[in-house]
């Protein structure tokens, strides 16, 4: 346990700093000097990095980027992640363009779910937003999903106001025909040369109310300790949820942390400080060590990020 009650359970790890995409609420469009490949870690290394974690009590592992599947032969990541019985749930962030090609070699690996990033159901805003032209490609990788026999399938949808939040209901609607479940997530700062502004903020109170005048009366659905996303549910039984990352942040019940391509452990989504796991690895620390390491600083966490940052 931190020194505020919450435990380590869930680890975000990121297996390169690469995208395709430039979406402008994330990455201000730009010439980026990449990670070389050197500091990168390895999965030999990024394999003791998530042994080390299930020492430590984790038993999720959410893979990220970047854009994960930029990473050559990540089945093959995923497949070393799996073989660890502690590890009881294994996940995929993406923007879902290679999903046609890699699905069914992750879900045969051990991958459980996966999360796509989609912001419209409109080609020329989907454009606008991730200053790309794939929109089907998006489309296609997510009827990959369902087509590869996996199942839990999310689609992340950051509302902007004035940008897409006149397509609530469009984005609800497709994710109930694709079998996906929708968490619409307020625009947050992240920091960097994004351009967010308040203004720009869709409360999850609004929606609410936008999507309750479109359906009817929406009530809870069951709680889940720790998650981000609060679960709602339609009168026809429907349910989507949202992440009110800017009015309501999670801090209180946060159990995740994160690890960077190049090794840095992140105790909080939000830190800008953090640990130099891949140092101790290369520096020829066993998962024991690393345990150790992770388990004394998680215990001294104090971080409360989005509660911080509202203050």
């Amino acid at each position: 346990m931190d020194t505020r009650g919450r435990a380590l359970r869930d680890l975000r790890l990121s297996v390169t700093d690469r995208c395709d995409f430039r979406c402008n609420y994330c990455m201000p469009e730009a010439t980026y000097t990449w990670l070389p490949r050197d500091d990168i870690l390895s999965f030999e290394e990024l394999e003791l990095v998530v042994r080390a974690f299930a020492d430590a009590g984790v038993t999720k592992v959410r893979l990220t980027g970047g854009e994960p599947l930029l990473r050559r032969d990540l089945a093959v990541l995923v497949a070393r992640i799996a073989a660890d019985p502690r590890i009881t749930d294994i996940s995929l962030t993406t923007n879902g363009v290679h999903l046609v090609d890699q699905a069914a070699a992750l879900r045969a690996a051990g991958l459980h779910r996966v999360t796509v990033s989609l912001d419209t159901m409109r080609a020329d805003r989907h454009e606008a937003i991730t200053r790309r032209a794939n929109h089907q490609g998006v489309l296609d990788g997510i009827s990959a999903i369902g087509a590869a026999g996996l199942s839990g399938t999310k689609i992340n949808t950051v509302v902007i106001r004035g940008t897409n939040d006149d397509e609530l209901i469009d984005l609800l609607e497709y994710g109930s025909s694709v079998g996906a479940e929708v968490r619409f997530i307020e625009y947050m700062d992240v920091g960097g040369a994004t351009g967010w502004t308040c203004d720009a903020v869709v409360t999850s109170d609004e929606m609410l109310t936008r999507l309750g005048a479109a359906y009817g009366p929406i009530r809870a659905a069951e709680v889940r300790p720790a998650a981000p996303a609060r679960r709602y549910q339609l009168p026809d039984g429907r349910v989507f949820g949202i992440v009110a990352s800017t009015t309501e942040p999670f801090c209180s019940t946060c159990d995740r942390s994160r690890v960077t391509a190049d090794g840095m452990w992140f105790r909080c989504l939000y830190a800008a400080t953090g640990t130099d796991l891949r140092a101790l690895v290369r520096g020829g620390a066993d998962a024991a060590r690393l345990r150790n390491t992770i388990q004394e600083q998680w215990q001294e966490r104090t971080d409360q990020g989005a509660v911080d940052r509202l203050s």
